[in-house]
């Protein structure tokens, strides 16, 4: 009898391993390097963080890869999967519906310009700007005709005047031209009443030339470093701007009432960033910057600091009973550190 009852009993066990065993179904959607296909494998920090977290609760798991990011909530918002993987920010709105895992990545938004678009200061082109020209005009006429005026009053009491017009005007404006800038000869001080008065009168009002001169070079290299480009937020107003449909980064312009063009997908997005649709593109800063370390360094730069920080999180149904398990597995892998060695694989450091 023991003899046919051992077989059973193995068979018994081993069928109540395979009932028990769970296998998780994720959705996730491409969105490097979070999530992505080389070749035909699923890799990403996203799921190389779901396969760990598997691995340590003895689950076996299902990849099902969304065209949408839309597509992926939804299977998670109709019950169609277990969880979902990818950047998927913590936010107020999705956790009435759904319920998040503690936080996976801290992340934020950031601002990416066409390259073109980058302009440095250069000093040629602030020398040889319409508007530093037309203010040096400006000064060499008001210095000549003050120079001329001088010629004028002076010309029959100080020698340094007493030559004839044709002679005349270099002398002059030689003359003007110290005035302002050391305040004048000592051995050429007007003699006559009038001449006295009006070099006073030079005196004082070079004073308000010179500074207004030195305000316009400023200005025009204060307009030439940011003539073109965008430093802030503040500065997206009036700009091609395009980011994804629904996400967090078109939440925010919405506030801001920033106009923007709306993408379903990033390589749509980012196709239209490399034609030229778009100038600007606003999204997650670390999605960005791993387009901007590969090829997309030759399209787009990045301005200003990360700003709106927020959280990625794993998201599943409402109230799933997979969630305080994935919590503790997520836990744990911190405190062994393969959580860091996966950071550290996808983005060089650890967190």
């Amino acid at each position: 009898m023991r003899r046919f009852l051992a077989p059973l009993v193995l068979i018994y066990l081993l069928w109540g391993l395979a009932v028990t065993a769970e296998t998780l179904t994720v959705s996730t959607v491409t969105r490097p390097p979070f999530s992505m296909m080389e070749g035909d494998r699923d890799t990403g920090f996203s799921i190389d963080l779901v396969r760990s977290l598997t691995d340590r609760l003895g689950w076996d798991y299902q990849l099902v890869r969304t065209d949408t990011f839309g597509d992926m909530l939804d299977m998670v918002r109709n019950d169609q999967v277990d969880m979902a993987a990818a950047n998927i920010s913590i936010t107020s709105a999705r956790e009435t519906e759904m319920d998040f895992s503690h936080p996976i990545f801290e992340s934020g938004l950031r601002i990416m310009i066409a390259a073109e678009d980058v302009r440095t200061p250069s000093l040629i082109r602030v020398l040889f700007s319409a508007d530093l020209m037309i203010a040096i005009v400006i000064a060499v006429v008001l210095l000549m005709a003050g120079g001329m005026l001088m010629w004028v009053l002076e010309r029959r009491a100080q020698p340094y005047f007493d030559r004839p017009m044709k002679e005349a005007w270099f002398p002059s404006f030689w003359w003007a031209l110290n005035l302002v800038v050391n305040g004048g000869f000592e051995e050429r001080v007007p003699r006559t009443p009038i001449g006295r008065i009006f070099g006073v009168i030079l005196v004082v009002s070079s004073l308000f030339v010179v500074s207004l001169f030195v305000a316009k070079i400023t200005a025009v290299m204060t307009i030439e470093a940011i003539s073109g480009s965008i430093n802030s937020v503040n500065d997206l107003y009036d700009k091609d701007v395009g980011t994804l449909t629904d996400s967090t980064a078109a939440r925010f312009l919405d506030r801001r009432d920033i106009s923007y063009r709306g993408y379903s997908d990033l390589e749509t997005l980012l196709e239209n960033f490399e034609t030229g649709a778009i100038r600007v593109v606003v999204f997650d800063a670390p999605v960005l910057d791993h387009y901007m370390e590969s090829d997309g360094h030759k399209h787009g730069r990045a301005v200003s600091q990360v700003f709106l920080r927020e959280d990625y999180g794993l998201l599943l149904p409402d109230r799933s009973p997979h969630l305080e398990e994935i919590n503790r597995a997520l836990l744990a892998l911190r405190e062994n550190g393969e959580y860091d060695d996966i950071y550290r694989k996808w983005f060089g450091k650890a967190p």
